[in-house]
């Protein structure tokens, strides 16, 4: 989804976009539905929200975990 239609989606939950970057913007739209705030935070590709409508972007923001050190 582009910026303008997450802002667009953001106005009818009474979200203020503002000039908040993508990540943040959404995060606070999880939050006007009720959700967690974990847009682009799911590691190595893993969650569990499978019901998520951010589920396809979230997953191509969301960075590898770092690998561990032995």
């Amino acid at each position: 989804m582009n910026m303008k239609h997450i802002r667009q989606f953001a106005k009818t939950l009474n979200v203020d976009s503002g000039k908040l970057p993508k990540v943040e913007l959404i995060k606070k739209i999880q939050v006007a539905e009720g959700n967690f705030a974990c847009f682009g935070t799911a590691a190595d590709g893993e969650c569990d929200q499978l019901d998520c409508a951010w589920r396809d972007d979230c997953l191509s923001e969301s960075r590898p975990a770092a690998a561990e050190v032995l």
